[in-house]
């Protein structure tokens, strides 16, 4: 069983930047491909970006791409999101995965691919 904890939203302007971070329980979390979604009113769950379970591979969507940047230390079991030039449209719940996915694979897009999930953190952007 991983316990995952995001921490790090808040409300912003754009074109600010903030730090989402994941804390995993669990000794293991080497062995997990990791993830962030996020989620906006009214809309389905989708893939952000993520990161392979060595660190060495990163996969955005394309809306992204430029602007947040994935990382993980497998030391200290954690994973952030670093988040700039933040846009209204990024605005939703932000939320930290784990699965045993390849993350060049597309099923490595598909939120029921994974099989542990935190909380959720709020990232609210406005104009």
């Amino acid at each position: 069983q991983v316990q995952l904890v995001e921490s790090g939203g808040g409300s912003v302007q754009v074109g600010d930047s903030l730090r989402l971070a994941c804390a995993a329980s669990e000794r293991t979390f080497s062995a997990y491909t990791m993830a962030w979604f996020r989620q906006a009113p009214g809309k389905e769950r989708e893939f952000v970006g993520g990161v392979s379970r060595g660190g060495g591979s990163t996969e955005y969507r394309d809306s992204v791409k430029g602007r947040f940047t994935i990382s993980r230390d497998n030391a200290k079991n954690t994973v952030d999101l670093q988040t700039n030039s933040l846009k209204p449209e990024d605005t939703g719940v932000y939320y930290c995965a784990a699965g045993r996915v390849y993350i060049r694979d597309s099923a490595a897009r598909n939120a029921a691919n994974y099989d542990y999930w935190g909380q959720g953190t709020q990232v609210t952007v406005s104009s």
